[in-house]
């Protein structure tokens, strides 16, 4: 059973009189451990659809299954607890609190987790270990570079063990090596069992992914394999 489907899905934006179709009628399946690039120029669709799949949003129009059940028959209460639980969020824009330590930055998804307050900072010490910042852990999210601030909101993301990781962009603010970096460490998240989903409008990004979904105008133009993928090197992190 795939992990996501969605079926015919549509969103609808009406300003007044002016309606505009953000999706018209996409499907796919997305299969737990799979790791997925949406692709698309600006306006396709592409972080309407991240919205939505993210539980950030909802669709105007056809059906979305999320390990099996339909995201209709779900309250908001078990909205967020799902999306907290087993989603992680990756931005462009990193989303961290500037005079904030990593650690308390990483810790921050636990506060909605019903997880016991004495368990939060060694679980926060052992994310931000899987990104490599242990000799940042008490520096403010200020005086870190770009890219190890998106390795920090990597470490956020994966607090509490999602089983689908969305990022966005990540590595829209960074210069080529930093890319490449957290690029890597995504794809080791992959190899660890984690299913991501990339949106991106590079084509070297990706390339790191198994399949890449093309948007366009609201529509699915594509939907292809990656014949040779990019592969970083070979981190690893422990479960």
């Amino acid at each position: 059973m795939p992990l996501i489907e969605i079926h015919n899905l549509e969103k609808t934006y009406i300003d007044g009189e002016t309606e505009t179709h953000a999706l018209s009628g996409v499907s796919f399946n997305i299969k737990e451990g799979e790791f997925v690039a949406i692709m698309g120029p600006s306006g396709s669709g592409k972080s309407t659809l991240l919205h939505i799949l993210g539980f950030l949003d909802k669709q105007s129009g056809g059906n979305y299954f999320f390990d099996g059940q339909s995201i209709d028959d779900y309250g908001e209460e078990k909205l967020a607890n799902v999306r907290n639980k087993k989603m992680g969020f990756i931005f462009q824009s990193f989303n961290l609190l500037p005079r904030t330590t990593v650690l308390n930055n990483v810790k921050l998804p636990l506060l909605y987790s019903g997880i016991k307050e004495n368990l939060w900072q060694a679980m926060a010490e052992k994310a931000i270990e899987q990104v490599g910042l242990t000799h940042r852990l008490n520096y403010e999210t200020s005086q870190l570079s770009g890219g190890e601030r998106q390795r920090v909101a990597i470490a956020r993301a994966l607090i509490n063990n999602p089983q689908v990781i969305f990022a966005d962009e990540p590595t829209g603010n960074l210069d080529s090596k930093s890319g490449g970096a957290v690029m890597e460490i995504i794809e080791a998240l992959n190899d660890n069992g984690h299913t991501i989903i990339l949106i991106t409008h590079e084509t070297y990004t990706a390339e790191y992914a198994e399949r890449i979904i093309t948007l366009k105008d609201g529509l699915l133009e594509s939907d292809k394999k990656v014949e040779q993928r990019r592969k970083g090197a070979a981190l690893s992190f422990a479960k």
